[in-house]
């Protein structure tokens, strides 16, 4: 089943639309109709399984886009983060937090052509992250069975508004004809099959019982992370730390204290690579110039 995000525009249509409000004299000016959209309500979900301790096929996980990607520059095999925006729960235990990550790959890119041929952008929503580390497919619609085009979000499906954009949906060809899904944009995504859990892996530890107290307790540890702000050349370049994936950039991350391993990688480019002593509690920016591979 094939699951993805799939916006493919024509610039002829937007055209013609544009023409049409412009003929119109009462239409108000183009800086009236760009109103921002009121962003829906998020609040935490609890879904009760009969099946045990399972997140069931169709459960709805809400996502946002982390940074925006465009035809004009996104390349087949990037990976596209999501921020989870709304706590859920089974059976009132934790398994996707709120901030959480989602990840998906461009499964087609194609920038603008000549001919008023728009540019081809396509998304597959892969998998969320689970608060135990684990994984849960996601697909792009609630359907689950039925034809091969069930997992694709077509421009009228865009349009009726499964995707909500942080500005007018206008702002989306706003780089002309290529396809722009704008940092911010929020959509639903659908956990695709039941996935079974273990459910010691989610609840909380209980606390030993309490002895009596020492004559001085010992003070509290906190320990300082460094801020790390990635940019790269070409953007949307995959980030990782120590051979763990952390994000796309342009992107602020976290580090601990100590060394650390640094590589900056993005499909057509040989992969950037650092090794680095971070300190806890510094901010760091960090500028990568990949080199095309021959």
């Amino acid at each position: 089943m094939k699951r993805a995000l799939v916006c493919a525009f024509l610039f002829l249509p937007l055209a013609l639309i544009a023409q049409d409000n412009a003929s119109q004299p009462s239409s108000p000016a183009p800086d009236k109709q760009a109103k921002t959209q009121p962003t829906p309500e998020v609040v935490p979900t609890s879904v009760t399984s009969a099946k045990g301790f399972v997140l069931e096929d169709a459960t709805p996980v809400r996502l946002r886009f982390n940074r925006t990607v465009s035809s004009a520059d996104a390349h087949v095999g990037d990976t596209v983060d999501f921020e989870v925006l709304q706590d859920l729960s089974v059976n009132g235990v934790l398994v996707i937090p709120k901030g959480g990550l989602a990840f998906g790959t461009v499964t087609e890119a194609q920038p603008k052509r000549r001919m008023a041929r728009g540019g081809k952008l396509e998304i597959n929503v892969d998998y969320v992250k689970l608060l135990d580390s684990g994984k849960a497919a996601l697909r792009a619609v609630k359907a689950g069975s039925g034809g091969g085009h069930t997992g694709a979000m077509t421009a009228g499906i865009v349009a009726t508004g499964i995707v909500f954009f942080p500005a007018a949906p206008f702002f989306l060809f706003m780089h002309g004809k290529d396809i722009t899904m704008p940092k911010g944009a929020e959509f639903t995504a659908y956990v695709n099959g039941d996935v079974k859990m273990d459910l010691a892996k989610f609840q909380q530890p209980s606390p030993a019982p309490q002895e009596a107290a020492p004559a001085a307790s010992a003070p509290s540890i906190t320990v300082a992370r460094a801020k790390l702000h990635f940019e790269s050349n070409p953007s949307g370049a995959d980030i990782e730390i120590d051979g763990n994936f952390v994000g796309n950039t342009p992107s602020d991350v976290e580090a601990t204290d100590g060394d650390h391993t640094v590589t900056v990688k993005k499909l057509g480019f040989k992969n950037w690579e650092r090794k680095m002593k971070i300190s806890g509690g510094s901010s760091v920016n960090i500028s990568a110039d990949l080199e095309k591979e021959q």
